[in-house]
């Protein structure tokens, strides 16, 4: 440190005068030393304190690095466990795929005749039941193996059936969330059915309801010659031969039709085959047992063309008031003695649409004259018309739980119902169809009245 600066530090104090003796000088100096001392000492400490903080600074920021590279270590192995679940998850997707389509293509190496047309509607039907009616989007519907399938083998055909899933989906859940209240663009009177004269009026309800194509898709599995099962109740007020309570025969094959033959015999037809020749399964009384007069529960099944691509066993089993009846000797020896016999129904055996392809109440619409499709007409009173695009009866389970109920069963409570029809409207010219495929009737006459709007004191 030079003069000037011990000088300045020191102020005037520090200035030696020339009286001052040796010990006086030694003694200043002596001072003078000891507080320049004592303010490096100072300045010392303080570094020190500087140079110990910087060093915990450091210590606790490699603290902090280690926990850091702890935490990405624990990340690194968690991204490891997401990708190895993605892996699997992938891996499993290809297998339920694989497996898939083994089954598939299983199937069409059993068909007698390899043709991709058979499998689709077999690919859409297992589909549509798996999804139910829960709305799907592209991604989550192609998710249903079958679909993907389907994907794989036609595309353009995949987003058409997705199309139509979601329309038809849309229809269901529009009539299910009624709360099965009566409710729609008519009004509903449930103590009222519908009655019809008969030939001597030639009136009868018209539907749009084609059973060869009854949501209009034109798909093949649209078709009841997939299987079916129709509920209704009927009062006759004659009984007579070859009577209607409903139906259509398009042509000699194209037959879909309910009623009797005679006094004594049931006049169902399916496809090319009717059923008429039959007695009560109990054996005690025989025919179909009606009267004039009173109300019966009919339920008629069908199980299905046998083709490759349906697999059904063609079976027809009629049910009247919870009884079963059967073909006197059919398929004896087969196991199906208990049922009426087999039927044969394929599309390929209708014709093109005509006047008569669509379903008639209070009759049936026949070929024979397209000008006045009009026929087998039967003086009645009609209620509660469901029709199912399965097979929904093999032991009577449903056709009792039908009956047992009487006509405050609600079939929209049930799954695959394609036609329903409460003929309960008790005013106007027009039936709801509440299945929520929109086949709705018109109340027709080619003679001189309408059928026309009773009570039924059944309903109460």
């Amino acid at each position: 440190m030079s003069l000037e600066l011990l000088k300045e530090k020191f102020g005037h104090s520090g200035v030696i005068k020339k009286s001052d003796n040796r010990e006086q000088i030694q003694e200043r100096l002596n001072a003078q030393f000891n507080n320049s001392r004592g303010d490096f000492k100072d300045i010392k400490i303080q570094h020190q304190e500087e140079l110990e903080e910087k060093d915990r600074i450091i210590k606790n920021l490699e603290t902090q690095t280690s926990e850091l590279a702890t935490e990405v270590l624990e990340l690194e192995k968690d991204k490891a466990v997401l990708l190895d679940n993605l892996k699997k998850s992938k891996w499993m997707e290809e297998k339920v795929q694989s497996a898939s389509q083994k089954i598939y293509e299983d199937k069409l190496k059993k068909m007698e005749v390899v043709d991709s047309t058979d499998l689709i509607p077999l690919l859409i039907s297992v589909s549509r039941e798996k999804q139910g009616n829960t709305k799907l989007n592209w991604g989550e519907w192609l998710k249903i193996p079958e679909n993907k399938y389907l994907f794989q083998i036609n595309e353009s055909l995949a987003k058409r059936v997705f199309e139509d899933t979601i329309a038809l989906i849309d229809r269901n859940v529009s009539y299910i969330n009624r709360k099965r209240s009566y409710g729609g663009d008519v009004a509903h009177d449930p103590n009222h059915v519908l009655t019809f004269a008969g030939s001597s009026a030639t009136d009868y309800v018209s539907t749009t309801f084609n059973p060869d194509n009854y949501d209009g898709s034109g798909l093949a599995e649209a078709g009841l010659n997939y299987g079916f099962t129709v509920s209704y109740w009927v009062k006759p007020n004659e009984i007579g031969g070859f009577l209607k309570a409903l139906g259509r025969r398009s042509e000699t094959n194209g037959r879909f039709e309910f009623g009797i033959k005679t006094a004594n015999l049931t006049h169902v037809g399916v496809g090319a085959s009717v059923k008429d020749g039959n007695t009560h399964n109990d054996g005690v009384e025989t025919g179909h047992g009606m009267e004039v007069g009173n109300w019966y529960n009919w339920v008629v099944t069908y199980g299905g063309d046998d083709n490759a691509a349906i697999g059904g066993d063609r079976h027809v089993r009629i049910w009247i008031n919870g009884k079963e009846i059967y073909k006197d000797g059919a398929d004896e020896g087969t196991g199906n003695e208990n049922g009426m016999g087999t039927a044969n129904w394929r599309n390929d055996n209708t014709d093109t649409v005509n006047a008569a392809s669509n379903l008639y109440f209070g009759a049936r619409a026949a070929f024979q004259d397209l000008d006045t499709p009009y026929n087998q007409g039967w003086a009645c009173s009609l209620s509660e018309v469901a029709i199912y695009n399965v097979e929904k009866d093999e032991d009577g389970t449903f056709a009792n739980q039908v009956y047992n109920a009487g006509f405050g069963y609600d079939h929209r409570i049930n799954n695959n119902l394609v036609g329903y029809w409460r003929l309960n409207e008790g005013t106007g010219t027009r039936v709801e169809d509440l299945s929520g495929y929109g086949n709705h009737g018109t109340l027709t006459t080619d003679g001189t009245a309408l059928p026309s709007w009773t009570k039924n004191k059944s309903y109460e």
